[in-house]
């Protein structure tokens, strides 16, 4: 078995209303910036995930996004290797 990492990045649909995104793209103008727009406000979920290999984990983690860390209704969701995050793990016996 070996360990693999991931990210989960979760964010609101396209069309969907993001208040969270509003208020942050609002509050920019009394903080002097400009030029910033379309702001989206989700988040991220790391984990680490013990399989057989890549493949396996990558199969976890997308289970996973589907059913429990986004809404499909409302969000979408992205998952992101984390580089360098594998290692292998020995069994106890």
């Amino acid at each position: 078995m070996s360990t693999h990492r991931f990210a989960v990045n979760v964010t609101p649909k396209p069309g969907i209303l993001d208040p969270q995104g509003r208020a942050v793209e609002g509050s920019l103008g009394h903080l002097g910036i400009g030029g910033v727009s379309a702001v989206r406000v989700g988040r991220r979920v790391e984990l680490t995930v013990e399989a057989p290999d890549a493949d396996a984990a990558r199969a976890v983690v997308e289970r996973l996004s589907s059913e429990l860390l986004a809404n499909p209704l409302i969000e979408a969701f992205a998952i992101e290797a984390i580089a360098g995050a594998s290692s292998t793990v020995s069994e106890v016996r």
